[in-house]
């Protein structure tokens, strides 16, 4: 089982506020459940990819590349991640 499964909402949105912080520079106080990775953060989809691949390592999920779509805000992928732990 991974890490994500046994986490909190709020240590999983710390852990993404981290990962979005190393691989885009971007600022934890603005890693919110409500922003939006493009509008808000001003993640492109090349970045995006980045964070994907850091968090796949760093909750030992998976998300395809037709999930990625999907995820449009900050708590698209907590929703995610968590249910993908949860299987």
């Amino acid at each position: 089982m991974s890490n994500a499964a046994t986490a909190t909402r709020t240590e999983l949105l710390a852990g993404i506020a981290e990962v979005l912080e190393e691989v885009a520079g971007t600022p934890a106080d603005k890693v919110l459940p409500e922003a939006a990775f493009d509008a808000d953060l001003d993640i492109d989809s090349l970045t995006m990819v980045e964070v994907v691949v850091a968090c796949e390592e760093k909750w030992d999920v998976r998300i395809p590349d037709e999930a990625l779509e999907s995820l449009r805000t900050v708590g698209d992928a907590l929703d995610y991640i968590s249910s993908e732990a949860a299987k």
